[in-house]
């Protein structure tokens, strides 16, 4: 377990930062609902107006007048990009970087198996987005208790449950990657997390791209979705464990049998 704790300790910055902000953001949002709830009649109806805008967000099917209507669309987007974002950069780097900053002879030398290090690694990772994901749940909770709003909890705990399985399949494909590249990419991370955000919202556009949302993971964590079944699609779910368990398995792979420089 020692490379475990040597990847918590070099990503502790980056998980600090990232957990606070979007933790903060969360709070940010849950603190205004009680000051424009009395607005939010109105705007749901303006809302539902705006054609493709509005399907694009899935504010067409939410009433922004009730609270889980709110927190789905403005607190779903936060913890979703968000999170995606953070899953993404802190896979994509992890193995590659032995080689980006030429410590990979020192790793590699001692007596340990890069099946090994590959675990290791992968175990920091998940550690990281369970660590964040519980403490930005309860901030969630916290801050939804503090303004007296009564808790759905099912709701609430399907949207959470929803983007951290999300984050899981993101960083599972981006691990896999970061056995393929030579040098730790940021960028490429951010990039396969935006295309997915994308992909989402023109499934959610056009009918003909309806598809997408069997590709991205974003597709089952739409919030009006979950908000109006009151479950996870199974389906897409299994698709996106597919995927993470095919970019996890491609690490192994890959790793195992790179001449690393």
């Amino acid at each position: 377990m020692t490379l475990v704790k040597h990847e918590l300790r070099q990503g502790k910055t980056s998980f600090l930062i990232w957990t606070a902000a979007i933790g903060f953001l969360l709070a940010v949002c849950v603190f205004l609902f009680p000051e424009i709830k009395g607005q939010m009649e109105g705007v749901s109806d303006v809302f539902a107006s705006m054609g493709s805008f509005t399907a694009a967000f899935g504010m067409d099917r939410l009433n922004f007048g009730t609270f889980i209507g709110f927190y789905a669309v403005e607190c779903g987007n936060i913890l979703g990009l968000g999170g995606a974002f953070y899953a993404a950069m802190c896979a994509v780097g992890i193995l590659s970087k032995e080689e980006k900053d030429k410590t990979a002879e020192f790793l590699l030398t001692h007596p340990v198996s890069r099946k090994r290090v590959i675990t290791e690694k992968l175990l920091a990772v998940l550690i990281q987005l369970a660590a964040m994901n519980v403490i930005i749940f309860l901030l969630s909770i916290g801050s939804i208790a503090a303004i007296g709003e009564e808790l759905p909890w099912r709701e609430i705990s399907l949207l959470h449950l929803g983007y951290y399985l999300l984050q899981l399949e993101l960083a599972g494909l981006c691990f896999g990657i970061s056995a393929f590249i030579r040098k730790g990419s940021a960028g490429i991370g951010i990039g396969i997390a935006a295309v997915m955000y994308f992909m989402n919202l023109i499934a959610n556009i056009s009918e003909r791209a309806e598809f997408l949302k069997y590709i991205t993971p974003f597709g089952y964590c739409e919030g009006a979705d979950i908000v109006s079944s009151g479950s996870l699609d199974g389906t897409k779910l299994a698709i996106g464990a597919a995927i993470c368990i095919a970019g996890i398995a491609a690490s192994y792979i890959k790793y195992t049998r790179k001449d690393i420089h």
